[in-house]
């Protein structure tokens, strides 16, 4: 029970205020005039005052409410190391027993897991979430059991009462680190890229000067260095292949140290081509060579060569074979000397007539074999006797002719394996292409026929010879797409999947396997021309394997979602392919920082005139104190009882009646006058 006076006043505070001013000025003015009656007159006016106000005497029934300590116990990644997860175990155990003998106290036992993806410690948007969830007037302590190392500083909340870390960490504790400073996402194939590596000892080091790196690409064999501790490293790497390269890192472990969770380092560069070098040779202008032109000149990473024989074999006029072109057709320097600096040679419409001897097309064929790539656009000229299938080229070209040139309109199809082909799966609306007027009709030999014309016959075939890859258009009508006849169709897509496929971009590849990571998961694609593929096996980072099967999503297309269950390097294979990926973060938050310390918390906690202590040290006592005053000190921490209450039930009473009120005033107003007239 509580008693205490209250009021409830009929009038405003301000008018009570000037009633009781007017009182008093007339006590005064009837004392000045020498009334006797005056004392009479102020006791009246004091209690109408005092009426107004409305005094009354309030008793409240009040339930008293316990206090509420809030304990943090952290419980990500960091404090898994040693044995920080046995000591914070015990030591939550005994502080909430300690915490539940105490009369009158709650616990509030509140574990913080890793944040999502790599968030790291998130302790202050725990402790926001739990103040939000408790009243703070009931809130006497907040303890933190934790390494110290946390990633959300900035959301540190008002706190309302002391809060004490209670670290886990080791005063002898010390590790090694493999820190990443440079690292671009992408690269040009040929083309040195630096590295800006620094390996660091943190904590009470054995003072070690220099350790061995150990550097791998996609997961091959390492290679082995010897590096300096506490130095930057500038490391020129360059990448192997294009499209994903993972670049591992990783430091051996040390004797003593932390973990070797920091000691990897997962890069992964993207492989990209700087210029790619094409040579366009058209054996006669006509409209599809500027198809091919504009195509090619409207990729900026493609540099083209483009000479075109502006003179019709039919004109016999005695001028010399190397004067017909504009300027001189550099044969020698581009079909000896140069044509290796080409990643594909385009003949548009070109026929034998002298120009080319049979040596440079020769040396064509060579090219091919030993990496290079030959796209055919056969017109009319190659079913003729002066085809360039009679040529040194026939032993590498995937079809021939036979000699029967189709003059009909037919809509291009693409073929069933065509469906499967990266080149053309997906060229969707068939139904409304346009049609092309004119077709080559071949034989194929070898290689894969993807789209076919008139009757089924072949129109589109690709092979792959030696390194190389060859690809034959058997028509010069696909200009007609580009100018929209019969509502056109996809010729910049097909056109520009085709001189891809043949300079080897890795999103082109017929056989394929590759991984997409998002977090800790990946999407696996394997892409073929098989009607069937087996499971993926899956080694993870710490040696297992995990055999994932497929589905076909698309034709050709066969995928799987796999979630890893660790941070680190993946390597996947199925029958002869294989691939690597990481999942995760390069340096995972959680181990940037390991050593304990409460540096970071150390201004929030001193607002509180609370303390940080090493649990190794011993569990602190817990002593009460008042507000404001110190809450620890040497073997122990401090909680402020905060004596809340909820209220039951209130009752008032009047201090007088109205009807005493009424006669005290009355009657002192009475006498005043009966006194004063009597005077």
């Amino acid at each position: 029970m509580n008693g205490q006076i209250v009021f409830d006043p009929l009038l405003p505070w301000a008018a009570i205020a000037i009633l009781a001013a007017l009182a008093l000025l007339g006590t005064g003015l009837a004392l000045w005039r020498g009334l006797s009656g005056w004392a009479l007159r102020f006791l009246a006016g004091v209690i109408l005052v005092g009426a107004l106000a409305q005094p009354s005497y309030q008793v409240e029934d009040r339930a008293p409410l316990s206090d509420i300590v809030l304990m943090l116990v952290d419980e990500t990644a960091s404090q898994q190391l040693a044995e920080r997860a046995d000591i914070t175990t015990e030591a939550a155990a005994r502080l909430e027993a300690q915490l539940d003998a105490r009369p009158n106290t709650e616990v509030r036992r509140i574990p913080v897991p890793d944040g999502e993806g790599d968030a790291g410690t998130l302790l202050m948007t725990a402790l926001s979430n739990a103040l939000a969830e408790e009243p703070r007037g009931r809130i006497a302590g907040i303890l933190l059991l934790s390494d110290g190392r946390l990633h959300d500083l900035e959301r540190a909340p008002d706190l309302p009462a002391p809060m004490h870390l209670l670290m886990t960490g080791k005063e002898n504790d010390w590790d090694r680190r493999l820190v990443v400073r440079n690292a671009p996402s992408f690269a040009i194939l040929g083309e040195e890229v630096e590295l800006t590596l620094r390996i660091e000892d943190n904590g009470a080091a054995p003072g070690d000067t220099r350790t061995d790196i150990l550097i791998s690409v996609d997961g091959d064999e390492a290679d082995r260095f010897t590096v300096p501790i506490g130095e930057d490293l500038t490391l020129p790497i360059t990448l192997p292949h294009g499209g994903l390269n993972v670049i591992e890192f990783t430091v051996p472990e040390a004797d003593g140290e932390l973990t070797d969770r920091n000691n990897k380092a997962l890069i992964q560069i993207n492989g990209v081509r700087d210029r790619l070098r094409v040579l366009l040779v058209s054996g006669e202008p006509h409209a599809g060579g500027r198809t091919w032109r504009n195509l090619l000149k409207s990729d900026s990473s493609v540099d083209l060569v483009h000479f075109t024989i502006l003179r019709p074999p039919e004109k016999q006029d005695g001028v010399p074979v190397n004067e017909l072109s504009l300027i001189a057709f550099p044969t020698r320097e581009l079909f000896l000397d140069k044509i290796d600096d080409f990643d594909l040679i385009i003949f548009d419409r070109y026929k034998r007539r002298g120009i080319l001897p049979a040596i440079y097309l020769d040396n064509v064929r060579n090219y091919v074999e030993k990496g290079g790539a030959v796209l055919v656009a056969a017109g009319p000229d190659f079913a003729s006797a002066d085809s360039i299938y009679r040529s040194p080229l026939a032993d590498i070209l995937p079809a021939e002719p036979t000699a029967r040139v189709v003059d009909q309109g037919y809509k291009p199809a693409v073929t069933d394996l065509g469906q499967r082909h990266p080149v053309t799966s997906g060229l969707s609306g068939a139904d409304d292409w346009g049609r092309w007027l004119r077709q080559i009709e071949v034989q194929p030999i070898k290689g894969d026929v993807v789209m076919s014309g008139v009757d089924d016959r072949p129109l589109l075939v690709l092979d792959r010879v030696g390194e190389g890859r060859v690809a034959l258009l058997a028509s010069d009508q696909a200009w007609l797409w580009s100018r929209g006849y019969e509502g056109g169709g996809p010729q910049l897509d097909l056109l520009r999947r085709l001189a891809h496929w043949m300079m080897k971009e890795p999103e082109l590849e017929e056989e394929a396997l590759w991984a997409e990571p998002a977090g800790q998961s990946m999407r696996i694609v394997r892409r073929t021309l098989n009607e069937f593929v087996g499971d993926v096996t899956v080694t993870t980072p710490d040696g297992d394997e995990v055999r994932v099967p497929l589905e076909e999503v698309s034709p050709g297309r066969y995928e799987a979602i796999y979630d890893g269950p660790q941070i680190g390097l993946y390597r996947l294979e199925e029958n002869a392919l294989s691939a690597v990926v990481g999942l995760g973060p390069s340096a995972p938050r959680e181990f940037v920082q390991t050593i304990a310390s409460g540096a970071a918390l150390a201004p929030i906690i001193d607002e509180m005139r609370g303390g940080v202590m090493r649990l190794e040290e011993g569990l602190p006592s817990i002593r009460e104190v008042r507000a404001g005053r110190p809450a620890a000190g040497r073997g122990w921490i401090g909680l402020t009882p905060r004596e809340a209450y909820e209220t039951l039930d209130v009752r008032q009473t009047p201090l007088a009646p109205e009807w005493l009120v009424l006669l005290l005033a009355a009657g002192l107003i009475v006498g005043a006058w009966m006194r004063e007239g009597r005077s």
